[in-house]
């Protein structure tokens, strides 16, 4: 990061914990990653705003480091009909594996972005972070009057541009080996699945903000890696995953522990948005359907109900384990003891 993020921040080592929505980003995994000289991220994507507000609230009680949050920026959807009645017949026969009622609408699809918005600017994080769009200039410069540095997310070099002509501090460069759902806004998800050295190559000889590097980055070595390519400052996720602070369901912690190398695909099978996870019996099946299943986030809220009821009887098959595709190379450390390693890993890597 430029010299004046460096100094706010007072980074000691240039780790982003990455916001995982769904349970893993909890205040302990956040402030210890921001007590170890890094930054944590709140995945406030999926929360209400004022659950916001007490998370943010339990990370300010155990931390005085910075700290950022990240949202979605999305519309309420309006899915179209015959979408919404394919996806519930597909999704049937799931439901009855499992003993549940037959799929249904939800009341709502997704949290009120323009609600979290408010909440995000009243509560005056260190750093926000957006995915799955773009912001408004108006939503930009409120940001900035708020005294939020804001970071947007890249799968290609026209994202890095329209953030940093926005206003952006610093472009996330999500490279196709990130865990999670793929943030791209424009163009075709499948024509920005750039390796993650490459894209931040590509980004920082292009951008004049801050480039930060995502995906398959589990080691210090990795870091150093991705700083000799341009990055300024890297984003792990699927390397806290393992931590006692995620709170992620057994069953996913128990598929991260016994994980391969080449053990995670890309599937929209679960959300309607492409993302990384590991491989498993529903991805597998559903393949040949996911491409007519309705958008992120109609389809996310129609598989909720299947991937709470299958992790409560631990059915890894019919869940979704968001994971990298450097899973193998997770530890099972507390964040404090990881961030310690990553920290000696990094130095030693230009001794």
């Amino acid at each position: 990061m430029s010299s004046a993020l460096w100094q706010r921040l007072q980074l000691k080592l240039p780790v982003i914990q990455a916001p995982m929505a769904g349970g893993a980003t909890t205040p302990q995994l956040v402030a210890a990653v921001s007590a170890g000289g890094g930054v944590g991220f709140l995945a406030g994507a999926m929360l209400a705003p004022e659950q916001i507000r007490q998370e943010a609230a339990k990370i300010r009680g155990l931390t005085d480091r910075p700290f950022g949050i990240n949202l979605f920026i999305q519309e309420p959807p309006a899915p179209d009909d015959a979408e919404l009645e394919l996806a519930l017949r597909l999704l049937a026969p799931w439901h009855v594996e499992l003993g549940l009622p037959p799929p249904a609408a939800p009341e709502r699809y997704c949290q009120p972005f323009g609600q979290q918005f408010e909440a995000l600017l009243e509560l005056r994080p260190a750093l926000a972070s957006f995915t799955f769009d773009i912001l408004d200039g108006k939503q930009m410069q409120a940001l900035k009057q708020a005294g939020i540095l804001v970071v947007g997310t890249a799968t290609n070099l026209a994202e890095g541009l329209a953030w940093a002509r926005l206003g952006a501090d610093a472009v996330c460069a999500q490279g196709r080996e990130a865990g999670g759902h793929r943030g791209t806004f424009i163009g075709p998800q499948e024509q920005s699945l750039r390796p993650m050295l490459s894209l931040v190559y590509e980004l920082a000889q292009n951008l004049p903000v801050p480039v930060i590097a995502a995906g398959g980055i589990m080691s210090g070595k990795d870091i150093a890696g991705a700083m000799r390519h341009g990055a300024q400052a890297c984003q792990l996720g699927t390397a806290f995953l393992r931590c006692p602070e995620s709170a992620i369901s057994q069953p996913w912690k128990y598929g991260l522990a016994a994980a391969k190398a080449g053990a995670t695909r890309l599937t929209r099978a679960f959300s309607g948005r492409m993302a990384r996870g590991l491989d498993n019996r529903y991805m597998e099946e559903m393949a040949q359907w996911q491409d007519q299943l309705p958008a992120y986030p109609v389809t996310n809220a129609l598989t909720g109900p299947m991937r709470a009821a299958a992790s409560k009887v631990g059915r890894s098959d019919m869940m979704s384990l968001w994971a990298g595709e450097g899973v193998a190379q997770a530890r099972e450390l507390p964040a404090a003891e990881l961030m310690g390693q990553l920290l000696l890993e990094w130095q030693a890597a230009y001794r």
